[in-house]
């Protein structure tokens, strides 16, 4: 057999050999660095033998795969040390993650005292060495294996996989996990790992399962890359949105209130008013949207016709009992049906459409108590929301315009390099999931995925992810600690109007049936300044800042001139406030840099007698004495324009 390396070179075998042997073949110092390997493009596990021709590459940590197989062993060995010191816990899964690795328990809550307990038993198990062994058994065997370890969550998964599912055991000394690998050879190839983490976690992500413990960690082959790492989450967490914004005074959340309600506080809250004004002038003005406004709840009728009901139920914030009540209501978790009884209400014609509805649209959706963070997942949320009514022959340039506005948004924030682009389809194994046929996705799907191709935009498929009417572009980001979330998202949906009887008249007189496009301009104003917050660690671009300019006073006799500069900067729409404490004016600046005030004008006897403001900025220090109206003309020309000055001073002590 002949087996091409990822070099191009071949080797050529007579009889099969496992991916091991062959790295050993080819060097002994690739053998011991080997972690897994890739046939065909394929993860395979080091102890797979290969009987055939193919290409081979061996894994090792300098790839991701090789990576990912470390901190997967990692995340046994510490399933192992749960059992030695809670043998009470029961196992559930321990994959690895792009940040490391988790694994799920059955147990009380952890604390950190017992993750430190936990990483020194992990410490004493990778120093016995352990060869991991993989064996296999078939069904009835496993499940009576893990009945008897007492493992009920073990049991349930193999009982789960497919009737011709090969069920594959590690064993690492007397520890043995149901695992489909890969694995390394042995726990002496764990050099440096740490847990950090333990929370709640729902059995399979529902909450009608019983609630989990979930142990974080991370593994690397060096130490110095786990401490270079380390150093790096505790450099994140000074930018976590969910602590700098409550030390900004941007929102906060209160417990009789409710999870996932957070209150936003006045600045909060005038950083959100600015950027809804922006989005809803910004539609109206240049991109040709009619803005409706539409009620909060409807009937279950409503969702029934939509679909949602079938669909996204659980979901929902339900008010009343379908078998005792006459009218049962719900929260809207979405504003497409009621946009599409706005466009019902008039008959269209063919030289009508496109209708665009845009709606700054209030939404409630029933989420996972342990899904809630901050501002990013949350219960009652508002977005730029928009649905456009289209003709056929109009829904490929429309929906390009839609990527158009999102990406103009997202330059407009300075985060446009931020974001990954996924195309979002359905999953034709889970049919009960969607409506409509498979050519009409296929079709769709085929749509987007030439738009994303033509306007050059680097995206990956997503299967499964797609809305149960339509598939979609999601445009993503992560936060500070490595969690991807959806910013915008836009959706092509060639199904509803079938359902809501919508059509308008062509050319003929005849009814036709319109395509619509569901669409974010900006996403959740909630979720976007949580984003912000962590992009900008709270030194928003001027336009944003919720305080852009503070009057520092050298002193009680300069008050009234600080009125007067005050008085001025407000005629022209400039957020200001004065600092007119008897404080030393070095203490004043401190406070402000501390605020993140990007500007701060000191005035003193000079200043006051001339007419002038000293100006301090977090771009550039120390900008000199200027005249009122010269500073007011620099920034309003930069509030106008929407700038983002980038250069940092370096913070005075």
């Amino acid at each position: 057999m002949k087996i091409t390396l990822k070099d191009g070179s071949v080797k050529e075998y007579a009889e099969s050999r496992t991916v091991y042997d062959i790295a050993l073949d080819i060097s002994e110092g690739l053998a011991r660095a080997a972690c897994c390997g890739k046939v065909n493009g394929k993860v395979v596990d080091l102890r797979t033998v290969i009987d055939g021709d193919c290409e081979l590459q061996i894994c090792t940590a300098n790839d991701k795969e090789g990576l990912a197989t470390i901190r997967h062993t990692t995340s046994h060995v510490l399933a192992e040390a749960v059992k030695h010191l809670f043998p009470d816990a029961k196992l559930t899964i321990g994959p690895s993650i792009d940040t490391g690795y988790y694994y799920d328990f059955d147990h009380a809550p952890f604390s950190r005292e017992d993750l430190d307990a936990l990483e020194a038993e992990m410490k004493k198990i990778i120093k016995k060495g352990e060869k991991l062994e993989r064996f296999t058994l078939p069904r009835e065997e496993a499940i009576k294996f893990m009945e008897e370890k007492g493992e009920p969550y073990k049991v349930e998964l193999i009982r789960d996989l497919p009737e011709d599912a090969e069920i594959s055991f590690y064993s690492q000394g007397e520890f043995v996990d149901l695992c489909a690998g890969p694995h390394l050879m042995s726990t002496k190839g764990i050099k440096a790992f740490k847990l950090t983490s333990s929370s709640g976690a729902y059995w399979r992500g529902n909450s009608d399962n019983a609630m989990l413990q979930r142990i974080y960690g991370t593994a690397f082959n060096k130490k110095e890359e786990l401490e270079e790492y380390l150093a790096y989450l505790d450099s994140i967490k000074s930018r976590d949105h969910n602590r700098l914004g409550r030390e900004m005074e941007l929102f906060t959340t209160v417990d009789v209130i409710g999870q996932g309600l957070p209150l936003l506080m006045p600045k909060g809250a005038k950083i959100i008013q600015t950027m809804q004004r922006w989005i809803e002038d910004l539609e109206d003005n240049e991109w040709g949207y009619t803005r409706t406004k539409t009620p909060l709840m409807a009937k279950s009728d409503l969702y029934k016709i939509s679909g949602h009901w079938d669909h996204y139920k659980d979901g929902m914030f339900v008010f009343g009992d379908e078998e005792k009540d006459k009218e049962v209501y719900a929260l809207r978790p979405m504003t497409c049906p009621f946009q599409y009884y706005v466009y019902k209400a008039t008959q269209h014609s063919y030289r009508d459409l496109p209708c665009r509805y845009s709606e700054t649209s209030t939404l409630f959706r029933n989420e996972d108590s342990g899904e809630m963070h901050g501002l990013t997942r949350v219960r009652q949320f508002t977005i730029s929301e928009g649905h456009l009514i289209v003709r056929p022959d109009q829904m490929v340039e429309e929906f390009k315009n839609c990527l158009a506005l999102a990406k103009y948004c997202l330059q407009t924030l300075g985060v446009e390099e931020d974001v990954t682009y996924h195309l979002s389809k359905w999953d034709p194994e889970n049919r009960e999931k969607y409506i409509g046929e498979p050519e009409v996705w296929e079709q769709t799907e085929g749509h987007i995925r030439d738009i994303l191709k033509e306007l050059n935009i680097e995206f990956t498929e997503d299967v499964g992810e797609a809305a149960f009417y339509g598939p979609k572009v999601d445009i993503n980001a992560r936060n500070v600690y490595g969690k991807e979330d959806t910013m915008i998202t836009i959706q092509w949906d060639a199904l509803l109007a079938e359902q809501f009887d919508m059509y308008y008249i062509d050319q003929n007189g005849d009814k036709v049936r319109p395509y619509i496009i569901h669409r974010t301009s900006m996403g959740c104003y909630e979720r976007t300044l949580a984003w912000l917050i962590e992009k900008y660690e709270g030194k928003f671009p001027t336009w944003l800042c919720p305080e852009q300019v503070r009057i520092l006073t050298i002193s009680e006799k300069f008050d009234e001139y600080a009125r007067q500069l005050e008085k001025e900067l407000k005629k022209n729409g400039i957020l200001v406030t004065s600092d007119l404490r008897a404080e030393k004016i070095g203490f004043k600046i401190r406070e402000a840099r501390k605020a993140r005030v990007p500007y701060m004008l000191v005035v003193g006897q000079k200043e006051a007698e001339e007419g002038l403001v000293s100006v301090r900025s977090r771009f550039a220090g120390d900008e000199g004495v200027k005249t009122l109206a010269e500073f007011i003309a620099q920034i309003t020309e930069e509030i106008r324009t929407k700038a983002i000055r980038k250069v940092e001073v370096t913070e005075e002590k």
